[in-house]
């Protein structure tokens, strides 16, 4: 979805479903049903909310989910959200201790679910997808003074489903997905195709109805959707 040129993924399941959008300067909040589904730090400016009121927007009552950003608890149990970006050697600061996410995150942004007495969790900010835990190195308190945290959402879960992308054949009929070349032939030069990635297969629809399946043969993480204009993958497979 787009809005005052935002973009916002929600992943194919939710394809036709009515969103609405709860938004000020800090925090965007979407809901389907009543059901808050995503929280985001805002980019939209004052005049973004002008431009959005301008064309039929409703003043907004309370955020779906206090928008200060303060910890959660359960039985008891602090309970936190914060995004990092993961550093080259796949690691990410947490007030003074220092995590191994894991290098092959280096570069991406994370969100990290943090319960006292409980593991790391780290996880895609866009769909909540696990993609790591860790022993939690934090004593009991740190973690509701960490800097910049984000309202805290459901528990993040592992993907079950495949990652489905785009890519488009080079010159000589090449795709890579995954860092996995796969040959289609020349025939398809240019031609840009569906591929279906799961944990160990990837199967791609051709342009003449036909369904080709690969054994995958490397463990990289999905890093973008479109070949052509990558953006962060809905999922990703460790």
């Amino acid at each position: 979805m787009a809005l005052c040129g935002n973009q916002f993924w929600l992943g194919p399941a939710r394809a036709g479903q009515i969103v609405r959008f709860w938004i000020d300067c800090e925090w965007v909040h979407l809901s389907i049903g009543g059901v808050r589904v995503k929280s985001l730090r805002s980019r939209f400016s004052v005049t973004d909310l002008a431009t959005l009121r301008s064309q039929g927007a409703v003043t907004a009552g309370p955020p779906p989910l206090a928008s200060h950003g303060g910890p959660g608890s359960r039985d008891g149990r602090t309970i936190v959200e914060v995004e990092r970006t993961v550093a080259r050697n796949g690691i990410v600061s947490l007030g003074a201790k220092v995590v191994l996410a894991a290098e092959v995150l280096a570069g991406r942004r994370v969100g990290v679910y943090i319960e006292e007495g409980a593991p790391l969790l780290f996880f895609d900010p866009d769909t909540r997808e696990l993609l790591r835990t860790r022993p939690n190195p934090l004593e009991p308190g740190e973690a509701a003074r960490l800097q910049r945290c984000r309202p805290v959402g459901p528990v993040p879960r592992p993907s079950t489903e495949p990652v489905t992308v785009q890519r488009r054949a080079s010159n000589s009929g090449v795709i890579m997905v995954a860092g996995q070349k796969v040959a289609l032939g020349r025939e398809h030069a240019g031609h840009t195709v569906t591929v279906h990635v799961s944990e160990t297969t990837l199967a791609i629809e051709l342009p003449d109805q036909d369904t080709r399946t690969v054994r995958r043969t490397t463990e990289q993480p999905v890093r973008s959707i479109k070949g052509q204009r990558p953006r962060t993958a809905s999922t990703s497979i460790p």
